[in-house]
């Protein structure tokens, strides 16, 4: 779970990484093992173990160990935290924006009537 900002750059720093955005992109069309996840990569399986591990430790991917056999997940929490974060800031930033426009339109107006 994405409890505060520390967890949040966990989660960025792990979608910096394209390798990394591509798992989680095939993720989100169901549960994978890792071998499953290693085909299509033209990495070596210990480098897309590398890459899992770092998106579990952030939280975004969830494993479930049966045997042999890593079956991974995504957590929808931690995506759900992280997209809310997104949001959170755009709408900010599209207020400030409009306020801006608003700002910059009202002037010459103002110019005028003096």
């Amino acid at each position: 779970m994405v409890n505060s900002s520390e967890n949040l750059d966990a989660v960025f720093s792990a979608l910096g990484d394209p390798i990394r955005r591509r798992i989680v992109e095939r993720l989100a069309r169901g549960p994978l093992t890792v071998g499953e996840i290693a085909t299509g990569f033209s990495i070596s399986q210990p480098a897309i173990s590398r890459h899992v591990r770092v998106l579990e430790e952030s939280g975004l991917l969830q494993r479930q160990v049966l045997g042999r056999v890593h079956r991974c997940t995504l957590s929808p929490a931690v995506m759900k935290t992280a997209s809310s974060w997104i949001d959170k800031q755009r709408t900010f930033w599209n207020a400030a924006l409009d306020r801006l426009d608003t700002l910059l339109t009202e002037t010459p107006k103002r110019k005028k009537n003096r």
